[in-house]
């Protein structure tokens, strides 16, 4: 059984028992480490793909160390100009062992901590969740009477709403421009 899994920026193959050399981690020596974002799983025939990730799937490994690797000259030179310049590079990385590779066993054990931790405040947000659609309906009626209202709004509440009414490239718009999409 083999995995795809991408680690601190980059997509290794592992199998269990497998010891990977991945850019440095924040985690201690010692101890274990969770990757979810699995990209594809294989387990003899059966190949599983995600779209982009496998809901579920987890790797687990263990930090072994941390190290350097090995040192790369960066040499830049300009002939004829006198100009040279060499530099040196040590990539700091980290070894781990994996562990194990689990298909759909994260998926039960994902929920029941973050169900338990949520449940006390669960209320709290629901009533927040359901005041955000209201205040959505209740926020396009003022910008069809009056362009004077759009002005009072922040910059996110005009992004939200140009959203709600399906306009599309907001994310480099000035809040004066967003007010002129919607008036």
């Amino acid at each position: 059984m083999y995995a795809i899994v991408e680690i601190a920026g980059q997509q290794f193959k592992v199998e269990k028992d497998q010891k990977v050399f991945v850019h440095r981690l924040q985690t201690e020596e010692g101890k274990k480490v969770a990757f979810d974002n699995v990209l594809l799983l294989a387990d003899g025939d059966k190949v599983t793909v995600g779209a982009p990730a496998i809901d579920g799937a987890q790797v687990g490994a263990k930090v072994l160390k941390h190290l350097k690797g090995d040192k790369v000259i960066v040499f830049k030179k300009k002939r004829r100009k006198g100009y040279r310049v060499k530099n040196g590079h040590r990539q700091a990385l980290t070894e781990i062992q994996i562990d194990n590779i689990l298909a759909s066993g994260a998926k039960k054990a994902a929920p029941a901590k973050a169900a338990s931790k949520p449940a006390a405040k669960a209320k709290p947000t629901a009533p927040k969740a359901a005041a955000k659609p209201a205040a959505k309906k209740a926020v396009v009626p003022k910008t069809e009477s009056a362009s004077q209202d759009l002005s009072k709004m922040t910059v996110a509440q005009l992004k939200e709403l140009a959203k709600a009414k399906g306009i599309t490239g907001i994310s480099a718009m000035k809040k004066a421009d967003l007010i002129a999409a919607l008036s």
